[in-house]
């Protein structure tokens, strides 16, 4: 039986189990699908017409294991593992923890307080790993091999420490709505299955950790 939020006590190690347990999943899901977000971000930046006609993902494929090597497909690998387990943990570790708050200030855990909830978790969870998403990008794009932490030096040389917060506007948005819908929905659905079927609280009623992007 795992641990339940069983008042302010309980809240935390509740809180606790949920970020080391989905940061965990998120980031074993982020080492083996890393490949394909390195060849997602080649495709995003490519500019029409700067270097002939744009390709698919088979020939940037191709490409980047001919020209840079099979370790290029995992450029960036550093950062993107820190973000996961940030991300993820930090994303469902403060779900529960934010309806908390609502069912003690408003008396009520309702659909809207469980989306409200979700979107400030969301959002949080992005506001405070957004450089490490900007470093793994960073780190996709470039063909040399610089550590994180030569990357780090460099963008905040150049461009100041505001740039490791570049789009973190539209990132909270999306990761907001993202955690609200998937976890409110997933609440909604898990309270009907408690109450119209024979299913208990449990492990087996409890997949977060499975709610991975």
């Amino acid at each position: 039986m795992q641990p339940g939020p069983a008042g302010a006590q309980g809240a935390a190690p509740y809180a606790l189990y949920h970020f080391g347990t989905s940061g965990t999943a998120v980031a074993a899901a982020t080492a083996v699908t890393h490949p394909l977000d390195v060849i997602k971000v080649r495709l995003q930046m490519q500019l029409a017409g700067q270097r002939g006609n744009l390709v698919g993902m088979g020939t940037i494929f191709t490409q980047m294991v001919q020209t840079e090597g099979p370790r290029s497909l995992y450029l960036g690998l550093a950062p993107a593992l820190t973000r996961s387990l940030i991300y993820g943990g930090l994303r469902l570790g403060l779900y529960e923890p934010c309806k908390y708050v609502c069912n003690y200030a408003f008396g009520s855990t309702n659909f809207a307080f469980k989306f409200a909830s979700g979107v400030i978790a969301g959002a949080l969870a992005t506001a405070l790993t957004n450089p490490t998403e900007v470093l793994k990008v960073r780190s996709q794009m470039s063909t040399s091999r610089v550590s994180t932490v030569g990357l780090i030096n460099k963008i905040v040389a150049e461009e100041g420490l505001k740039a490791l917060w570049k789009g973190v506007g539209p990132a909270m948005a999306r990761a907001g709505c993202l955690t609200a819908s998937q976890m409110a929905t997933y609440d909604e659905a898990k309270q009907a299955l408690l109450k119209w079927t024979p299913l208990e609280e449990g492990r087996v009623a409890q997949p977060e950790q499975l709610v991975l992007l």
